[in-house]
């Protein structure tokens, strides 16, 4: 089988609606040793799996963090929640990655602030073997619904909680690119009626586990923002909301008084 060149490939990721094609083919290009493979991941990729699952990896803040089927695609703009989580991490700290997915946002973080306590939770069994696998000894990763997860005995003395939590609105799932509501877990993107279930429940009893002084930090859209800082603010945190244009990306931070 002869290998198709850049130019061939190119051409058929552009037929099949990619943006990006050119970076894309040159990444394909990379990955696959034979025409064989090569033919296999251009073939997946063209009928809509995203990019990134069939690479097998995503890149976060300069962090290769592995993927597998059915785990969600961290998007780069949480690279904000990652730095603004950087940024108030102290070490020594126990800190917890909520909704942890693949554990990129963990994994990023270690990279940036080391002497960590991480501990990952998430509900979905894919994504907490796919976060042991990128954590590894770094971190504890606990399968089990949000705060529930987590040993008891770290109530109150957790310094920062991160929470990519899912936010999309249930009525909006449907309008989301193919690639993310054919090929990511529901579970990872349903956010319920107004989008804000998962993060009014983490607000609820995120008091009962952080530190005085601790953090709380929740990815959210920007029209979002207004109502995640209420729901913060309503949980007896101060809170206050992080923006960044640049990677179209909004945080809300709450902060245990």
């Amino acid at each position: 089988m002869a290998e198709p060149g850049l130019a061939d490939v190119v051409a058929r990721l552009r037929a099949a609606g990619s943006v990006f094609a050119e970076e894309e083919a040159a990444l394909l290009l990379a990955a696959a040793p034979t025409a064989a493979e090569l033919e296999e991941t251009l073939g997946r990729r063209v009928a809509g799996e995203p990019l990134e699952l069939v690479l097998g990896w995503v890149d976060l803040e300069g962090v290769r963090v592995a993927l597998e089927a059915s785990v969600f695609v961290p998007r780069r703009r949480s690279g904000l929640l990652v730095r603004e989580a950087a940024r108030l991490a102290r070490s020594p700290a126990v800190v917890v990655d909520l909704c942890c997915g693949s554990g990129a946002l963990g994994a990023a973080l270690l990279a940036r602030v080391g002497g960590l306590d991480l501990h990952a939770a998430d509900v979905d069994p894919a994504a907490v073997r796919c976060a042991r696998r990128n954590l590894g000894p770094t971190a504890t990763v606990h399968r089990g619904d949000l705060f529930a997860a987590l040993p008891r005995e770290l109530a109150g003395r957790v310094g920062l909680v991160l929470a990519n939590a899912p936010y999309v609105p249930t009525r909006e799932i449907a309008t989301m690119p193919p690639e993310a509501r054919d090929h990511e877990p529901l579970v990872a993107l349903d956010g319920g009626a107004d989008g804000l279930d998962v993060h009014r429940r983490i607000a609820a009893d995120a008091g009962a586990w952080l530190a005085p002084g601790g953090h709380l930090v929740l990815e959210t859209s920007a029209r979002q923002a207004a109502r995640t800082a209420a729901l913060v603010a309503a949980a007896g945190l101060a809170a206050r909301v992080v923006r960044d244009a640049d990677l179209d990306a909004t945080v809300v931070v709450g902060t245990a008084r």
